[in-house]
């Protein structure tokens, strides 16, 4: 009689290791390419990631803010989690930034960071911290992998968790020697899959009757989550109702800014005609935006948590929903889902509010005619030049500062996924922005535009432009102080200048000095010469401009920002 065991295989499992099988699942998930700062607390991964060149690329920074804004920037322009990876302790606190950064913009994210080993943990060994404490109120999920054996289950949820619901950043903890324990080879997930709720038929039938019963209404869109096509649906849905249209603080590339409906942004430095419209508005649409600070000017452009306009809120995340305003209809929703119910809605008459968007277009497009201010360099008209002169297509980036105001103001965004900025306000964002979308569309123009102070907090990765050959253009609006902080200060402490001021060096010099191109301009005239050689020379490039500090904001001086402090001050008896 034949032993029951005879055919039963002895082989045993193929041998591997947890950094083997974390490469894998990137790959698995779709992953092209990573940002990161090396240590040795992942070489294990470096080494797995080594074999892999021909399908992921290793983009390796000076600075672990500029990978994890690398990283946050590819979640932002493609909707698939970009991946960073950051050694532990020093790395992983200056990687925080684009994970508080990723979680404020709703942007997917993974953040890979190497781990003590396990049998350190616990003493406060070299570099150690708990992840799980660190990051617990700026990520959608924190954990670390001790048996490599889970290692795709791991990876198989922090991308699930990343892209479903509201979108957000993950943070996963890999101890450096679970990298490289040898393990059996285990099966692993299939790709992820982004999980979106869609709207009942009961609420788009509540929806199309409160639009129906409405005499001035208004929609709000933006957010994250957001698609080409559900785009386009809600291009069909607002020329379908005729409904003016603004677009949320920094998604002002949701829909094409010369649409004859487009109304403006919504966010800081409100056109005050558009603040005022949104005020009369009696129906409020917001399609996707949090409605979060700077939306609604501080919390002041609406009642809370009951506003007076009739609002219907959908959005990604049940948790948003009432958070400060409670709707009147809220609807939990991915934004493709919503979009394409909505694009299918008719009104059954002619709306009587028809006309209401050629105004409100109207009043945009004055609103972003620039005005003069002081010095040789017109910034605004600087910035309708660019508007003519970039492909429709480009890609443009920002931090934050004064300077950004004028970008948001004068430019116009024609495609969907062109406007890179942050919407927690976080400097030093811009110029890794740009070098990620250009890594990931290397086709299309890109430009970053820094302030002084923001382009220092990050001016080292023109090495990495250089390194991985990205010809990406950087426009630096040098005014010698943090104007933003100057201009509050001088508001509320009129005429007491203290820790704001800059010495700064020379920004085309300092290009050159990578090899890239570099230009300074300090005439208006002088503008489009430099940038036209800029383009021209095919590498990175950087154009300084030079402002003078009394040019605070489009809307005013610092003089007059002084002003207004000291009658403030006077005001209150101070």
């Amino acid at each position: 009689m034949p032993q029951l065991n005879d055919s039963i295989s002895t082989s045993t499992p193929t041998p591997t290791t947890g950094a083997r099988l974390l490469v894998d699942a990137l790959l698995t998930h779709g992953v092209e390419r990573v940002f990161c700062v090396p240590g040795e607390s992942f070489l294990a991964a470096l080494d797995a990631l080594h074999d892999e060149t021909a399908r992921i690329q290793t983009i390796v920074c000076r600075h672990e803010a500029a990978a994890a804004n690398m990283a946050e920037a590819t979640g932002k322009l493609t909707g698939r989690p970009g991946i960073a990876f950051v050694t532990r302790g020093p790395g992983a606190t200056h990687a925080s930034i684009g994970v508080h950064t990723a979680f404020q913009d709703s942007t997917p994210m993974i953040l890979l960071i190497g781990q003590c080993a396990r049998d350190h943990l616990d003493r406060e060994a070299f570099q150690e911290i708990d992840y799980r404490r660190m990051f617990g109120q700026m990520a959608k999920w924190v954990a670390q992998i001790d048996d490599p054996r889970r290692v795709p289950e791991y990876l198989s949820h922090a991308f699930h968790a990343a892209t479903s619901g509201r979108p957000g950043p993950v943070v996963l903890s890999l101890p450096e020697d679970m990298l490289s324990d040898p393990c059996p080879a285990v099966p692993g997930a299939p790709a992820y899959q982004r999980v979106a709720a869609a709207p009942a038929n009961a609420q788009i039938e509540r929806l199309q009757q409160l639009l129906e019963q409405a005499q001035r209404p208004m929609v709000i869109a933006g957010g994250s989550g957001w698609t080409p096509e559900a785009s386009a649906n809600l291009q069909r849905f607002i020329e379908h109702w005729q409904l003016p249209l603004g677009l949320a603080f920094r998604f002002q590339d949701t829909l094409d800014n010369e649409h004859p409906n487009y109304a403006g942004d919504v966010g800081v430095g409100i056109n005050p005609a558009l603040a005022q419209r949104i005020g009369q508005a009696d129906l409020l649409l917001a399609l996707g935006p949090r409605l979060g600070e700077a939306t609604t000017a501080g919390y002041t452009l609406f009642g809370i948590p009951k506003m007076k306009q009739t609002l219907v809120h959908v959005h990604q995340g049940a948790e948003e929903l009432g958070r400060v305003y409670a709707a009147d209809l809220p609807i939990v929703s991915g934004m493709p889902e919503i979009a394409e119910r909505l694009a299918a809605l008719r009104p059954s008459t002619p709306p009587v509010w028809a006309g209401h968007a050629d105004e409100a277009h109207r009043a945009y497009l004055e609103w972003r005619t620039p005005r003069p201010i002081p010095g040789e360099v017109q910034l605004g008209e600087i910035i309708q030049q660019l508007r003519a002169r970039l492909p429709l297509d480009a890609i443009v980036t920002n931090g934050a500062g004064n300077y950004a105001t004028w970008l948001h103001r004068h430019f116009s965004y024609r495609h969907f996924r062109s406007q890179l900025a942050p919407t927690s306000g976080a400097m030093g964002y811009g110029v890794p922005a740009a070098i990620a979308a250009k890594a990931q569309h290397p086709q299309r123009m890109v430009v970053a535009l820094a302030g002084d102070g923001c382009f220092m907090m990050a001016g080292q990765e023109l090495a990495t432009a250089m390194q991985y050959g990205l010809a990406v253009l950087l426009i630096v609006v040098n005014n010698g102080h943090f104007g933003t902080i100057r201009m509050h200060q001088e508001r509320h402490y009129p005429g007491r200048v203290h820790g704001t001021g800059l010495t700064n060096p020379d920004f085309a010099a300092f290009a050159r000095s990578f090899g890239a191109h570099g230009e300074t301009v300090e005439h208006t005239a002088e503008f489009l010469p430099a940038f036209e050689r800029a383009v021209a020379a095919q590498r990175p490039a950087l154009i300084e401009i030079r402002l003078p500090q009394e040019a605070s904001t489009p809307a005013a001086t610092l003089e007059q920002v002084r002003e207004q402090g000291r009658k403030m001050r006077a005001a209150a008896g101070r």
